[in-house]
């Protein structure tokens, strides 16, 4: 029996373990938090469909419920562009802490055994294999180490630079994100129910202002870290447009990470696999990865067992790889450059593109389907290219910057098509240096 090690216990990780475990393999997995403690104590969204990748149906119907439509404003207030998603198309929203319930429950069913108050500390190699890991409560080995360990995964950061998996997340693709409960300071009516502000206070970042029926949700995120008296500082500005939102914290307060770049160049080595964070699954421009994370664990599941020889190296894991950038990763790294392009533009630039319809409501309208830009751009009609060609030919110096940001979309495109198809070290490691220097390439 094959012995899997699941690094950190990620969704993804998890996922993968669970469909693991009802195959037959003997499955742990090894998390530093304690047991009924992993997830945020806030709510989050994702696709249904990341379920059903996974085999598993929706919970309970009291557990979830649909998101709302959003509607989004830039800096100065402009905009107003409202979300029109079909029914069909909308993602479901569940306290993380059940969805991680959820998970664990249908994993150890099936098998997979959790090791708790377990930090993972670093991986252990042997010649160009990954053997185990380093934790807290001593050395674990096992045939193939999963690394669900997030964004700053002490399993990726620690691997040696021959293995070719890039280690650093890179400037500009952390995003520090603050999200608390608030009383609801006013019963009043509110126009928008799921306000979703781009640029506040001129401030390169996002914040939302969702009012619940019994509290009001507030989300702050930056490019920069930021500490607990500027959020508070941040809450209060929000407060005067949207009288919601009260003084007293009901739940949340936290500060987390999330990745917002490029999927990972490597995902894969001799013995190791990453998934989630740790392989930077999110999508780009809004940060949400537990639906890519479970369609991955798929997709990873598929391939480990595809190899009949339990080898699980570079090269017999390397589908896993091309399946998931054909799948989700392409996409997502041409939906980074459009994330890219937000870090350069000025708050003007985007109030601009918001009055002159070149981001319009379609543009905002992402559904649980959406993996890539031209989706995004196909729900546009005729007249609405139009609106967008005219607005960026009015301004020059904003023309120049949306011309640099579709060059990158173009050479990274070029580069995306020439990922190897089979798995050769040399060819690998040559396309991961034109993967890396392709989206370090300024716009």
């Amino acid at each position: 029996m094959k012995n899997i090690i699941v690094a950190g216990g990620g969704h993804g990780g998890i996922a993968a373990g669970m469909l693991l475990a009802e195959k037959g393999f003997d499955v742990t997995v090894y998390e530093q938090k304690s047991e009924g403690t992993l997830g945020y104590d806030w709510t989050d969204i994702f696709a249904p469909s990341a379920l059903s990748a996974i085999g598993l149906p929706l919970p309970p119907v009291t557990q979830f419920e649909y998101k709302e439509n959003m509607t989004f404003y830039g800096p100065s207030g402009s905009g107003g562009l409202r979300q029109d998603i079909p029914p069909e198309k909308l993602e479901i929203k569940m306290e993380r802490r059940d969805i991680y319930k959820y998970l664990i429950t249908n994993a150890e069913e099936r098998g997979v055994k959790f090791v708790y108050d377990c930090p993972v500390l670093s991986p252990i190699t042997a010649g160009d294999r990954v053997i185990g890991i380093k934790t807290g409560q001593g050395d674990v080995y096992g045939d193939l180490v999963i690394d669900a360990c997030g964004l700053n995964s002490p399993l990726r950061q620690g691997l040696p630079e021959s293995f070719g998996v890039p280690a650093e997340v890179g400037k500009n693709n952390r995003f520090y994100v603050y999200r608390a409960f608030y009383n609801k300071g006013s019963d009043e009516p509110v126009k928008d129910k799921y306000k979703v502000i781009l640029f506040g206070e001129g401030i390169l970042g996002v914040a939302w202002v969702a009012t619940e029926e019994n509290y009001t949700d507030l989300l702050v995120g930056r490019f920069e870290p930021f500490d607990l008296a500027e959020a508070e500082r941040a809450a209060d500005y929000y407060r005067q447009e949207n009288p919601s939102l009260g003084t007293e914290l009901v739940r949340g307060g936290q500060f987390v990470e999330i990745p917002v770049r490029w999927p990972l160049a490597k995902l894969v080595a001799n013995g190791y696999a990453a998934i989630g964070d740790a392989a930077y699954m999110t999508v780009p421009i809004i940060g949400s990865g537990i639906a890519n994370s479970l369609k991955a664990a798929r997709m990873l599941a598929d391939t480990v067992l595809a190899d009949a020889d339990g080898a699980y190296s570079a090269a017999t894991l390397w589908g896993y790889q091309r399946n998931y950038y054909q799948k989700l990763g392409n996409g997502f790294a041409l939906l980074a450059c459009v994330k890219e392009a937000l870090t350069v533009f000025t708050p003007a630039d985007l109030d601009y593109l918001f009055d002159h319809g070149v981001i319009n409501a379609r543009d905002m309208s992402i559904d649980a389907d959406t993996t890539d830009i031209f989706s995004v751009m196909k729900k546009n009609t005729a007249r609405d290219m139009q609106a967008k060609l005219s607005g960026v030919i009015k301004d020059p110096v904003l023309l120049k910057k949306m011309l640099r940001v579709g060059g990158k979309i173009t050479a990274l495109s070029a580069v995306l098509g020439m990922q190897p198809t089979f798995y050769n070290k040399a060819t690998v490691d040559l396309w991961v240096r034109m993967y890396e220097r392709a989206i370090a390439a300024g716009i």
